[in-house]
């Protein structure tokens, strides 16, 4: 008797802690976490409340409206248009009544929806109104459809261009792209079938911004990462004569390191740098070591989601030191951007900004300023920096190699792209895919650097293989034009 009674005493304390923690929970539930809960982009009742009420604009630097609300005449009274459709897909993102909230639509909900805000007249101080704000952004349209034409003849591709100075994004164009404007359609079979036909759940889905949201070989454009190392922590090896060579014996193995097109290259880091030798850059790797090389690759910006503000940023990825201890060949392909290396384009554009503004890179980002109904600013980016990747005087040297490339004799973005009048400084990438899948093409570029010219523009551009490009494709020749044209259209519109 006395067991059953221990028993039933057990159960009933269990019971009464069971119930405790329930009704601590639904306390949490109801009172701490409420707001929150309420107010999250994911919870799909009140999004779809939401929808019901007007929601501010997304306009571009020019005034262009990229995203409105305009009246329904369904249970939702208020239908998300996006005007320009493709054009500006990877940053608007889309308001979607089954998937929610994307891009700057996510980003800057709580401005972007209607909410209360205290007037600041005098009838008004005491009264809480219900309005929605305006976002702009720094994108210019114009930019944008320079950018998206550069990329015409190509399947594939992305350009960036941003200023050095503030990390305010001008043009940022990726393809293939999306129209928000079926996923925006107050019917959920349409957006369901508008996602299906995008293959959401594939690496290549145009839904992940060719932009920021996938990685790729980084190839050459790397080197400037590893010249910085140089100047860092080795500056020796800049002045060091790196013998001629057609290929490089990689250490504790059998293998050779070719350069892209079995040519012979050598000599010091600032002509390995405007030839773009591998068998030079894969020696001063391992000359550099992995601490050095990999702590190089962490300070701009490697290993971490840059912090612009959209959704869906993806991390560029370098090794971790430790990992090449038993894989030392792979330092010598990781400093030329091959190996295990992945970099988006917005990092490699990033790592150009860096340069161009004295080893500072600063905070990327789409947002200008927020205005109210009325046209007044609630809000202005203030520009701040991410990193400081490097000192000014190893920015400075890096900006004189990357120089050679454009206007050396035997640069490898001397094709007569560039006007020569501007000192434009660059880098060209041509990184090799495993057999049979072609090389992803790149360039970055930056300028004016002429007498008394500070550079004001970054550009990246990177067309990745794809079946139908072709085997034979060079950064320089693919990329170097969509830069170019992008670069310079913008140094005209001095944005």
């Amino acid at each position: 008797m006395k067991s059953i009674d221990r028993r039933i005493q057990g159960i009933t304390i269990f019971l009464l802690l069971c119930f405790a923690i329930l009704f601590l929970q639904l306390n949490n539930l109801q009172f701490k976490s409420a707001n929150g809960l309420v107010n999250s982009q994911y919870n799909g009742r009140t999004h779809s409340i939401l929808l019901t009420l007007p929601r501010g604009s997304i306009v571009a630097s020019d005034g262009t409206v990229l995203a409105t609300s305009v009246p329904s005449h369904d249970i939702y009274k208020q239908q998300r248009e996006y005007p320009l459709g493709k054009l500006f897909a990877d940053i608007t993102g889309y308001d979607s009544i089954f998937y929610g909230v994307t891009g700057v639509e996510a980003e800057y909900d709580q401005y972007l929806k209607t909410h209360s805000n205290t007037g600041t007249s005098v009838s008004n101080i005491l009264t809480s109104q219900e309005t929605t704000d305006d976002v702009v952004l720094t994108v210019s349209t114009q930019l944008q459809k320079i950018a998206e034409q550069a990329l015409a003849n190509y399947q594939q591709g992305a350009v960036i261009a941003i200023n050095p100075k503030t990390g305010a994004i001008l043009a940022m164009y990726g393809k293939p792209t999306f129209d928000p404007n079926p996923i925006a359609s107050h019917s959920i079979p349409t957006e369901k079938a508008a996602v299906a036909a995008l293959n959401p759940y594939t690496a290549s889905t145009p839904l992940r911004s060719m932009a920021y949201g996938r990685t790729f070989f980084p190839g050459s454009t790397f080197k400037i990462i590893t010249s910085s190392a140089v100047f860092d922590h080795m500056p020796n090896l800049a002045n060091q004569f790196f013998p001629y060579k057609s290929s490089l014996a990689l250490p504790n193995s059998n293998q050779l390191l070719h350069n892209f097109a079995g040519e012979t290259c050598g000599g010091v880091m600032s002509y390995l740098f405007e030839v773009s030798c591998d068998t030079g850059f894969g020696q001063i790797g391992l000359d550099l070591g992995a601490n050095n090389l990999a702590g190089e690759a962490k300070a701009f910006g490697f290993n971490q989601a840059p912090p612009i503000d959209l959704t869906g940023v993806s991390a560029s990825v370098f090794p971790p030191a430790a990992s090449f201890a038993t894989q030392k060949p792979f330092l010598a392909y990781s400093a030329i951007g091959q190996g295990n290396v992945k970099a988006s384009l917005l990092q490699m554009v990033l790592a150009g900004a860096a340069i161009a503004n004295n080893g500072v890179i600063m905070t990327p980002h789409v947002m200008e300023r927020i205005q109210d109904s009325l046209g007044q600013t609630v809000k202005t980016y203030a520009p701040k920096p991410w990193l400081y990747a490097t000192t000014p005087a190893t920015a400075a040297s890096v900006t004189a190699n990357m120089q050679l490339v454009v206007s050396g004799p035997r640069g490898t973005a001397n094709i007569g792209v560039f006007p020569p009048s501007q000192g434009i400084a660059a880098k060209t990438g041509t990184a090799q895919n495993a057999v049979g899948q072609g090389n992803n093409n790149w360039l970055v570029a930056f300028g004016p650097n002429g007498n008394g010219q500070s550079p004001s523009v970054v550009v990246a551009a990177v067309v990745p293989y794809y079946p139908g490009l072709g085997f034979s494709t060079q950064g320089a020749t693919t990329a170097g034009p969509i830069a170019a044209t992008v670069l310079e259209a913008a140094l005209k519109m001095g944005i």
